[in-house]
């Protein structure tokens, strides 16, 4: 029980409200807090509208946090805004990447895929536990 809570039951104990002033700072109340932290399964379904990427580590000792919420909108003009760059130009990012150690193709990504991607990460959530990191994708 929070301390707003407590200290309005006080207040109904020792009389100084009635009841239903009571159950009226309580709506109140709970109509001011935030709502709790939910499991990602307690979400209401219904389209993604972000791509979130958490990761928690534990480096030398010092705890690292790495909290992403990109807008799928975003990811989606992106893809869109790929199609009009040259293939020449896709072929040097792509070169670009590879050499990154990134092995992504450019030239194969359509919005069609994109929207089949955002689909399925909005039915999973991807968590890797390691004993000095977690990470967590999922949409919401």
């Amino acid at each position: 029980m929070n301390e707003q809570r407590k200290d309005i039951l006080d207040m109904l104990a020792e009389g100084k409200i009635t009841a239903e002033e009571a159950e009226q700072l309580i709506t109140a109340l709970e109509r001011d807090q935030p709502p709790a932290a939910s499991s990602l399964d307690a979400r209401p379904k219904g389209k993604a509208k972000y791509l979130r990427v958490m990761v928690d580590t534990l480096e030398n000792g010092e705890p690292g946090r790495v909290n992403v919420r990109v807008p799928l909108q975003l990811l989606r003009a992106g893809v869109r805004l790929a199609a009009l760059i040259p293939a020449q130009a896709l072929g040097q990012a792509n070169a670009e990447l590879n050499k990154s150690g990134v092995p992504f193709d450019l030239t194969q990504l359509k919005p069609e895929q994109l929207e089949a991607l955002v689909e399925h990460l909005d039915e999973m959530t991807v968590e890797v536990d390691q004993p000095d990191a977690k990470v967590r994708v999922f949409c919401e």
